[in-house]
């Protein structure tokens, strides 16, 4: 039994592996490395019949006839350039988008990451006589994947502030690119099934207008409206963006979180098809479509879309002097020259020249050398170069193929620089994280911090709270489950971390009642009456728990208690917890979810000595 235990472990490494950035791009990597090995074998015959199979269908009078390789490029890809429509919507309701200095800093880089590479290639290329100008898409684009993939292997061991700025970067840079590829790229345009394609993105922003929460209406319409684009002529690429654009997107619904609880308990008391069919759309009510689709399509996209492109994309023969031909080609240069020089220099130094002026502001614990290591790894174009160089050449001419050598080169010294980059940043400006603060600072104080369970523990919980945060209330009530299963193995911490508006007051009142040794009543109480947290309210709390008002009042009006709770605000900004809730596991912030859980199994890990960060995918 003991010798067929790792043969059986092996499948779900594998699979743990390309949940990851890293064994994604390493998977890709891998795709595109057979692609070339087949294209150049003796079997590469049946590599290019294979890709020129002609594929459709016949319903009545209408159908859809392509061969394979434009069923992969027009149809799959559309899934790909939907997702990242999808991400975008995501970006601008409740992510990094919605800073006004990140977005606007995100603007001017992802615009000359743009620019300026395809400039240098239009020079490099007119340099030499001009043969292949239209290729200068091919330079624009960044390949998300490969480039995340990147970071977690040749970047700083923490990077996760710095990945958050070139996924915001990579919002501007895919938008662009794709609206290029339909502009730009596209074939002879027809009216009629344009019109209805237009048709179609009215009716999605009719749904989003209308919160419709049900995903099938909008998954018929991205249907419909691809066909329609196909054969209007328009790149179906500019499509799937638009869609994902359109998918509305918000922050979570807590009331319906609240009420997919109550489906649920219907369904425990009188389990039925009726009961869980209710419990299925509650919880779908709570969660936005677009993360909904986005949950469904990410993984299959990075893991099947995108490898099944590389494949048919990515195979050049390089047989018969192809090399030789290339490096002497200006095309090839040109492309080189503008994803690995172009997009360093132009995202690097726009980033720069904007933090200087003033126009914008870097993550928390990004410095300028991790900036451009970060565009060095965005010369990584693959995706959207391979698609633009098929459009622009066709992937099997002379010049397509050139081309692409040439972005299979830049992919290979954008790893190299980058890497080079970071290690520079490292040894001379000490930039060895690119990341918010991971430990948390200063420790655990029983002498000031508020306890629950045996100050000796061997185990600690750190939760920031604010006492106006739904979520606190909740993932504050994990205590139960915790303890239950911990018994006198664990202690929990609790420490201020207020930014809602009543937050600051009630704060300070929670000190005034620990004064009287009530800190953990009152935050039992309090949590069960959030919707009421003005001063008068806070005062009544003290006369329900029976605490002397007076010495109540004068201690939540005094210095000592707003020192106090500004102690746990510097605490945060040390520790990195920007939002509530935040947890620290034997010192360590958690990273993703933080149900009981998880907790649970971070804090089993951390007792057998293999503490892990439990990280958002």
């Amino acid at each position: 039994m003991q010798n067929t235990a790792p043969g059986r472990l092996v499948p779900g490494h594998i699979a743990r592996s390309l949940r990851t950035e890293s064994g994604s791009a390493m998977f890709l990597a891998l795709v595109t490395v057979m692609a070339l090995v087949w294209a150049n074998s003796p079997l590469s015959e049946s590599y290019f019949e294979l890709w020129h199979q002609e594929v459709g269908f016949d319903v009545g009078p209408a159908g859809m006839h392509m061969n394979l390789h434009h069923w992969i490029n027009d149809g799959l890809m559309v899934i790909f350039f939907f997702v990242v429509g999808l991400e975008v919507r995501q970006e601008f309701a409740h992510g990094s988008l919605r800073d006004r200095s990140r977005a606007q800093l995100a603007a001017m880089a992802g615009v000359a990451g743009v620019a300026l590479p395809a400039l240098v290639y239009v020079f490099v290329v007119s340099v030499s006589g001009g043969s292949g100008l239209g290729g200068w898409g091919a330079v624009v684009g960044t390949d998300t994947a490969f480039m995340l993939g990147a970071l977690a292997i040749v970047g700083p061991r923490l990077s996760g502030q710095l990945r958050v700025f070139l996924l915001t970067l990579t919002v501007v840079d895919d938008f662009l690119a794709v609206s290029i590829i339909g502009i730009v790229y596209s074939d002879q345009i027809k009216l009629v099934p344009l019109s209805i394609a237009l048709a179609c993105l009215i009716g999605l922003w009719g749904l989003g207008r209308s919160r419709q929460w049900n995903a099938a209406p909008y998954v018929i319409l991205v249907i419909v409206m691809w066909f329609a684009t196909v054969s209007s002529g328009v790149h179906a690429s500019l499509a799937g963006m638009l869609a994902g654009l359109l998918i509305p997107a918000y922050p979570t619904q807590r009331q319906e979180v609240v009420a997919a609880r109550q489906f649920f308990r219907d369904f425990w008391q009188s389990p039925s098809a009726a009961s869980a069919r209710s419990v299925g759309r509650g919880l779908a009510r709570g969660i936005s479509v677009n993360e909904r689709m986005h949950e469904v399509l990410r993984r299959p996209t990075a893991l099947l879309v995108v490898p099944i492109f590389a494949l048919a994309n990515a195979g050049v023969d390089l047989r018969g002097g192809l090399l030789a031909d290339s490096f002497g080609s200006s095309v090839t240069w040109g492309v080189i020259a503008g994803l690995v020089l172009g997009k360093l220099v132009g995202i690097g130094v726009a980033t720069l020249l904007a933090v200087r002026m003033g126009l914008g502001r870097l993550p928390e614990g990004v410095g300028m050398g991790s900036v451009f290591g970060g565009a060095a790894l965005s010369g990584m174009g693959f995706t959207v170069s391979l698609l633009i160089i098929g459009l622009a050449f066709g992937s099997t001419t002379d010049l397509g193929r050139q081309a692409t050598v040439g972005v299979l080169v830049s992919m290979v010294l954008a790893v190299a620089l980058g890497w080079l980059i970071f290690k520079i940043a490292a040894q001379r400006w000490g930039e060895e994280s690119a990341d918010l603060p991971m430990v948390l600072d200063p420790p655990v104080d029983p002498e000031v911090d508020h306890i629950r369970g045996p100050v000796d523990a061997q185990l600690t919980l750190v939760e920031y709270i604010d006492f106006e945060c739904e979520y606190c209330a909740h993932a504050t009530g994990s205590w139960e489950d915790l303890s239950g299963h911990f018994g006198h193995d664990l202690r929990y911490v609790v420490r201020h971390l207020p930014h809602h508006p009543h937050g600051p007051l009630a704060a300070k009142a929670s000190e005034a009642a620990a004064n009287q040794g009530e800190f953990w009543t009152w935050l039992d109480y309090v949590f069960t009456h959030q919707d009421a947290l003005e001063r008068e309210h806070l005062i009544g709390y003290a006369e329900d728990l029976g605490l002397d008002v007076d010495r109540f009042v004068q201690d939540m009006d005094s210095e000592a208690v707003a020192e106090r709770v500004n102690r746990d605000l510097v605490s945060a900004e040390n520790s990195g917890a920007h939002a509530t809730p935040t947890f620290f596991v034997e010192g360590h912030r958690l990273v993703g979810d933080y149900d009981a859980r998880t907790l649970t199994a971070a804090l089993e890990s951390s007792r057998r000595g293999t503490r892990t960060q439990v990280a958002s995918v």
